[in-house]
This record gives structure tokens, sequence and C-alpha cells, in this order.
């Protein structure tokens, strides 16, 4: 897997232009890589539907959950579906907008330096080879692309917003993903694991 450094594009994967992005405060400074789980509606996979809110297209009369959501604007740079097939909507050198409130060891508003990987799933369902696989590809891609995530720390969406949100979940196996990167330091960090939400 091959990033374009200075675009900031996934070469050869298939790509869905979100809107939902923006400059970053500072382009160079990227030093987090954080794990989301994301269905829709909840507990259900495949289809449009993710592409659709992050596209700001998303029919609130579709589903009774899309009405809750409506008007929301978010994205992520990469999702990961069920098969391991990748879509990138914001470019890498961009802010994608998939963090909200969020800190991190002292550091607020984590969009500012951190890159978003959505892995379709939900928290109590395992989630599949195929997405642990990719997901590691894309994480190896990016410390080869950008020195300064050569040493950033992998966490879930619940480690920078504890008590607001809760992914990727219990079902989201960090051990099979520290394998998989073969670099356990680089994980979130022991303390956080176990769930303390």
């Amino acid at each position: 897997m091959i990033i374009d450094r200075e675009s900031g594009w996934i070469e050869g994967v298939r790509r869905v232009d979100s809107p939902n992005c923006d400059d970053r405060p500072d382009a160079e400074d990227l030093g987090l890589i954080v794990v989301h789980g994301i269905s829709l509606p909840p507990g259900e996979f495949g289809g449009a539907w993710i592409d659709r809110l992050f596209c700001n297209d998303l029919p609130p009369d579709a589903h009774p959950y899309f009405a809750t959501i409506e008007g929301l604007k978010v994205s992520a740079h990469v999702l990961v579906d069920r098969a391991g097939g990748l879509t990138q909507f914001v470019p890498f050198r961009r802010r994608a907008w998939h963090a909200g409130a969020s800190e991190y060891r002292g550091r607020f508003a984590c969009n500012n330096f951190s890159v978003g990987i959505e892995l379709e799933g939900a928290d109590e369902v395992p989630y599949t080879q195929a997405q642990y696989d990719a997901l590691a590809a894309v994480i190896k891609a990016l410390r080869r692309a950008y020195p300064k995530l050569r040493r950033a720390e992998v966490v879930g969406h619940s480690d920078i917003a504890p008590g607001r949100k809760t992914d990727p979940g219990p079902a989201f196996d960090w051990d099979r993903l520290t394998k998989l990167l073969a670099v356990r330091a680089r994980l979130r960090p022991k303390r956080a694991r176990g769930g303390g939400r």
C-alpha cells in the first residue's frame, strides 16, 4: 500500500470526497491514529449509508435513527468495510471531522493532529480478520509516509472521548492488531485497556 505523501491519498483505493474536512492548523503536526467503529443503521452492515453520512446526504426519513443525526457533519480519513475494503474520504494532510470534543495526553481537539480510521462494525460485534489486516496495512503505510506517525500511538475513540464515546468497543481485539503491527509500544497504553467507560 502506497500513500502519496504530498496529496495525502492512498493510491488505488476507492475514493469518495467528503466536504466535512478543512486544513489542519499545522499540516506537519501528526501524532495520533484513532480507531473508530461505525454502522448505519446501528448494528447493520453494508450499503451506502456511511458514504452518504460523510457526504451530508443521509436521508432522515430512510430510517428512524437517521432522523436523530440529521444535520451531523462528520467524516473520517478512511473506512474499512467488513470485507477489508478501503474507502478514503479525506486526504491525510487535511483535518477530518472524526473525533469531536476530545483530549489525549493533555492535547485537546484531537482532529488537529490525528488520523481517523473507521471500521464498519459495532461495539459488541467481532471485527473481521480482513478488517484487522487492512487496518494494519493502513497504519504501516501511514508510518512509512509520515515520519511523525512512526512513533504515534494507536488509540480508540473511547480513549480520547471517554464517557462520550465507546467505539471501537470491547469487541475490538487490540492484541490482534498489536501482533499484526509487531510493535506493542506504539499501541494504546495498557492503562486504557479493559473498558473503564
